[in-house]
């Protein structure tokens, strides 16, 4: 955009400023062949000597033919050392009302051709950047509220955990405890939506080892027979510290389900980085088995212990045919690969039955126990 402007105006250089803290900053900048200056964007100088701030306090005009002949812009040292001899600069204001800098062009010669045609022109390339721009602005707002959110629940202890039983299908017995996320915030987000803003702000591999380590304070108090299972990222897996993750986690007696809705790039690399944690004990789920197809290569290269089948196929699986084909296909892929099948959202004794009939032996969801604290749990008898 700034070469199609600097070329149909004839002008040696066109940019685009922001105007903050005192300074001028180039954001953007284009030179022709013939320009005598190099600027490079994030360059800066005194906002206070520059044609920019000038042209917003109103003290030039947008456009000067000549800035050798204008007294105003003789003493400017921009006028010198650039040189410029025609000039022309508008304003952008951004959708909040908001003055961001200004759309520039300028040559080394004067130009007494250019007209008012021409700078409507260039206010039309200045409301083309401040469209682009305003929406930038508006992420960089939004990014730094997440931020600013993610960081106040990390300092003020407002992510909890909620453990939800892993039953034996059979004995009724609890083998396993899920660790869930739960946000004490004024925002009612669900923990999802939380985790999403979280990677949005750059924040999601701070907010998941948060977390994990929370849920590993809590396996503190639960029996060491029973397995802790914690929810972790491709993202996190990667680029976390090897020793921290091994700091944070009890390989023992974890179960890393790798969540299911991030697409993984290298499968060699996510392997290369659980191989410390599965050699010290850990076991690999992953998570939402049928749900999409990024579960199906998940569980095809990383060849995880356990394989966690959604509640998608498990709700109404006593009565839907299509569901209990679909599970058995996974389960007969799960008994020749040497994994163990935990079933999500069971629901009713119905389900639970059909499960256990297709060969599921263990499963979780809110008929076999919902989240809960570690009081809830001793109370309820499950451990």
């Amino acid at each position: 955009m700034l070469k199609a402007a600097r070329n149909h105006l004839g002008m040696d250089v066109a940019f685009v400023s922001n105007l903050k803290d005192g300074r001028r900053y180039f954001d953007f900048v284009d030179a022709g062949h013939n320009a005598q200056v190099t600027l490079t964007p994030g360059d800066s100088d005194p906002a206070e000597t520059s044609y920019c701030q000038k042209v917003v306090d109103g003290e030039l005009p947008e456009l000067i033919h000549d800035a050798r002949k204008l007294h105003a812009t003789r003493k400017l040292p921009g006028t010198h050392t650039l040189p410029v001899g025609s000039h022309m600069s508008v304003p952008i204001t951004l959708d909040n009302g908001e003055i961001y800098g200004t759309f520039c062009c300028f040559s080394h010669r004067p130009e007494p051709g250019v007209t008012n045609r021409d700078m409507e022109i260039l206010r039309t390339f200045a409301d083309i950047a401040s469209l682009h721009i305003s929406r930038k602005e508006a992420e960089r707002s939004k990014k730094e509220e997440l931020v600013s959110e993610i960081e106040r629940i990390l300092r003020e202890d407002r992510l909890h955990i909620a453990l939800q039983p892993i039953i034996d299908l059979r004995s009724r017995e609890v083998v396993g405890l899920e660790a869930l996320s739960r946000f004490d915030t004024p925002a009612r987000k669900p923990p999802n939506i939380w985790f999403e803003e979280a990677q949005q702000g750059g924040m999601q591999e701070k907010l998941e080892l948060h977390a994990i380590e929370k849920a590993m304070a809590t396996a503190e108090e639960i029996p060491g027979e029973i397995y802790i299972s914690v929810n972790i990222s491709p993202e996190t897996i990667l680029e976390t510290d090897k020793d921290d993750l091994l700091n944070c986690l009890h390989p023992a007696r974890t179960i890393v389900e790798v969540t299911e809705h991030s697409s993984i790039e290298d499968y060699d690399l996510i392997a290369e980085a659980l191989r410390p944690l599965r050699d010290r004990g850990a076991r690999l789920a992953v998570d939402d088995a049928g749900a999409g197809y990024a579960s199906f290569r998940h569980i095809l290269s990383l060849e995880p212990d356990i394989i966690k089948l959604d509640m998608s196929i498990t709700r109404d699986i006593d009565t839907d045919y299509r569901k209990q084909a679909l599970a058995k296909s996974i389960i007969a892929f799960a008994e020749a690969t040497g994994s163990e099948i935990v079933a999500e959202g069971i629901e009713t004794g119905a389900e639970l039955r059909e499960l256990r009939m297709l060969g599921v032996h263990k499963g979780q969801g809110y008929l076999t126990g919902k989240p809960m604290t570690v009081e809830e749990l001793r109370s309820g008898g499950y451990i």
